[in-house]
């Protein structure tokens, strides 16, 4: 077992590195340019949806009010007219970035001292790099990317984009179970 307070550097490292790996990928190369498509004639739609002054928040639509309600004739009518839509409303403006990337390198921290907690768990200090490699990178595999198959699977997300997110995720799995290998406690 090796503790907690021994894996500081690793967590942080790491969390970093991804963070500016993260940047790259998603600034510099086009990886991520079809992750969304033009809705058609996207400025009447926009104009249309104005005058409703739809707060933030995510929405789907039509939407049942219980479960017994989507064996309704009505609610069934509705599904098949369409359209069927699941989304998130965001407020007004442009995106704040900052808080963003704030959040973002808090939730590489998060996954990173998961996967130290994990990794320190199981092997003790003086363990082989691939060992350590191993259990950090599947640990931080799992924190970045299991969870983007539930809204592919439950809400129809485009599956391309949850491959490239995922091979996301590998990469800074990847990467954690490097660095944590190099730095892990002799």
């Amino acid at each position: 077992m090796t503790g907690m307070h021994a894996l500081w550097l690793p967590i942080v490292l790491s969390a970093v590195v991804a963070f500016v790996v993260s940047s790259v990928i998603h600034m510099m190369s086009p990886w991520h340019k079809g992750d969304y498509a033009t809705v058609p004639n996207q400025d009447a739609v926009m104009d249309a949806l104005r005058p409703f002054a739809i707060p933030p928040n995510d929405y789907m639509l039509p939407r049942p009010a219980n479960m017994g309600d989507m064996k309704s004739p009505g609610f069934i009518e509705k599904m098949n007219k369409g359209p069927v839509i699941v989304m998130t409303v965001r407020s007004n403006g442009m995106w704040p970035m900052g808080g963003a990337l704030a959040k973002w390198f808090l939730y590489l921290l998060i996954v990173d001292a998961f996967a130290a907690y994990i990794a320190g768990r199981a092997l003790p200090v003086g363990a082989e790099f691939m060992s350590v490699f191993r259990f950090v990178s599947t640990t931080a595999f799992l924190g970045c990317s299991a969870a983007l198959w539930q809204m592919n699977i439950w809400y129809n997300r485009k599956l391309s984009t949850t491959i490239t997110s995922s091979v996301d995720g590998l990469i800074y799995a990847l990467i954690a179970g490097a660095i944590f290998g190099h730095f892990w406690p002799r």
